[in-house]
């Protein structure tokens, strides 16, 4: 068997403060960062044991600024069970210590434009390249920010898939003009423009994917609160099964990539945590 695992620890800070952004805006203190860091830890070395596995990191908040979570995707990379190790990141903090890493490092990284400038943005990931680390890059399809989207894709390497979160606050957001466009720039965006109705769907999430905190609670994802139970505990491989869904509607990337019905495991094979398509290698050094 091999598991796809969502791990968020309890590290809530983030230095960007996009007003589009769900995750928490707060300043973590140095006893809670102390506090994630041993969970991070824990998981770690839970992973040393574990069966083979892929693992997300999907923060709170920005993790890549802390030393700690640096290592930690060293280390998980260096793993000959894990496969893949991702993090979702902004891309603003040093990655000089990644060089360390096996080529099963990913990031999955998103461009903010209005916490950076797309210079500095780009530079990012060219020194990405420079490592030789695969990634992915994204951005918020904002009406606003569409000139600068163009501008990305002409100054990102051709092999670096630039992906687009649809905006979902406002219904009727885009015209058929705009998702023509944004259809130009990521040929799969259409798949992240609809909330997929879901109640009593099948889905992996919870049988082939799970999500798991810091203190080792697992849920089939990050959107159903359900306790399954506890990654620690030496029985909790039975709690993974086939479930439905008993949500309303999906419509976040990380969650509708588990629904069978999409078979999006076709178009995204192993290089499904960090968001890269079959046929793109994420490195221009590929």
């Amino acid at each position: 068997m091999t598991w796809n695992i969502y791990y968020r620890g309890s590290l809530s800070s983030c230095n960007y403060s996009c007003h589009y952004c769900p995750f928490a805006k707060t300043r973590n203190s140095r006893a809670e960062l102390r506090r994630d860091q041993q969970q991070l830890d824990r998981f770690v070395e839970w992973a040393r044991r574990s069966e083979r596995i892929g693992v997300l990191i999907t923060p709170w908040g920005e993790a890549l600024g802390h030393r700690y979570y640096r290592r930690a995707l060293v280390r998980l990379s260096q793993l000959d069970n894990v496969y893949r190790v991702a993090l979702q990141t902004n891309l603003s903090a040093p990655l000089s210590e990644l060089a360390e890493a096996s080529p099963k490092l990913a990031l999955w990284t998103t461009y903010h434009p209005s916490q950076t400038s797309l210079k500095r943005f780009v530079q990012r990931c060219r020194q990405l390249e420079e490592l030789k680390i695969r990634h992915s890059v994204g951005v918020v399809g904002l009406k606003e920010h569409f000139a600068e989207i163009a501008q990305l894709r002409q100054l990102l390497s051709p092999q670096t898939y630039l992906w687009i979160n649809a905006y979902k606050r406002q219904a009727d957001y885009y015209s058929a003009a705009e998702i023509g466009f944004l259809k130009s720039i990521d040929p799969y965006f259409a798949y992240n423009l609809h909330r997929y109705p879901s109640l009593n769907s099948a889905c992996a999430a919870g049988h082939t994917s799970f999500a798991v905190d810091g203190q080792g609670d697992m849920r089939r994802c990050h959107f159903v609160g359900e306790v399954l139970g506890n990654l620690y505990e030496p029985d909790f491989a039975r709690v993974l099964k086939p479930r439905l869904c008993p949500n309303e509607s999906c419509g976040c990337h990380i969650g509708y990539i588990h629904r069978p019905q999409l078979q999006l495991e076709r178009l995204y094979g192993d290089g499904l945590l960090e968001r890269i398509p079959h046929g793109l290698s994420g490195s221009a050094h590929e």
